[in-house]
């Protein structure tokens, strides 16, 4: 394969991807999900982007890693679709932005909010960020069916992981779920191609100020065995939702 054939971001090959991808941030977390797949092969491996295809139940798919940030996560985003992706999962990690959310357990976003630093400066901040009907259906179908103790709601995509002196209060009593990092320029990247995307968040602690229980917790450790078992759970869930996706999308086309 020549340089010509590969995208120049990522390095992934210009054809020849399964359609179908979940996407993560950790390059580690896309070569264990990837250990799930039937054939599983490592497509290429450029900075944080990951890349991996196989097969889940039969259904081809893809695997990738975008790292940390919505930056770098929308050059993967951008050229997986340039590559012929047009069905997007992200799976990651996210923080409780409400009551009654709990370590491990996934969320399931309808929409985000665009605080990603980087969409803004591609079209109007007024653009909605939102997931596609299907993947949102698709995703809550596979969690029920493998018991998995979720949420839906409205997330909020976020630039800074560490905090500042702007306190986390932008939207307090606004109902948000979960808050993370690169959620909402998959949204928006998907709507802007005509695209199907979702995503599905394991909460690896809380960051609404009042829950934060920093005396019995010790602070923020993601490193627990209660998120690593949402982890498990939540790729399982991921997986089934593009098989869910594409057999949707093969009985709609019949």
């Amino acid at each position: 394969m020549t340089a010509q054939d590969l995208l120049p971001i990522t390095r992934i090959p210009r054809t020849g991807l399964p359609p179908y991808a979940l996407v993560v941030g950790d390059p580690a977390r896309a070569a264990a999900v990837a250990a799930l797949l039937d054939g599983a092969e490592e497509v290429s491996y450029h900075r944080e982007y990951r890349v991996f295809s196989g097969s889940w139940k039969g259904l081809p798919v893809t695997v990738a890693s975008h790292g940390v940030g919505a930056p770098g996560a929308i050059l993967l985003f951008q050229e997986l679709a340039d590559a012929g992706v047009t069905t997007f999962l992200r799976f990651g990690t996210a923080g409780a932005m409400r009551a009654g959310i709990g370590d491990g357990d996934l969320v399931i976003a309808e929409a985000a909010v665009r605080d990603d630093g980087v969409t803004q400066q591609l079209l109007p901040p007024e653009y909605p960020a939102v997931s596609s009907p299907e993947a949102v259906f698709a995703l809550q179908r596979a969690a029920r069916a493998a018991d998995a103790p979720h949420h839906r709601g409205l997330v909020w995509t976020r630039a800074a992981f560490q905090p500042g002196l702007i306190p986390l209060t932008a939207y307090d009593n606004a109902g948000l779920a979960a808050i993370e990092m690169e959620l909402s320029a998959l949204l928006v990247t998907a709507s802007l191609r005509g695209l199907v995307a979702g995503g599905v968040l394991v909460v690896d602690g809380a960051n609404a100020d009042e829950l934060v229980d920093e005396e019995n917790t010790g602070g923020y450790n993601p490193h627990r065995d209660v998120v690593a078992a949402g982890v498990e759970r939540g790729a399982v869930v991921s997986l089934e939702a593009l098989r869910l996706l594409a057999e949707e999308h093969e009985e709609s086309a019949a």
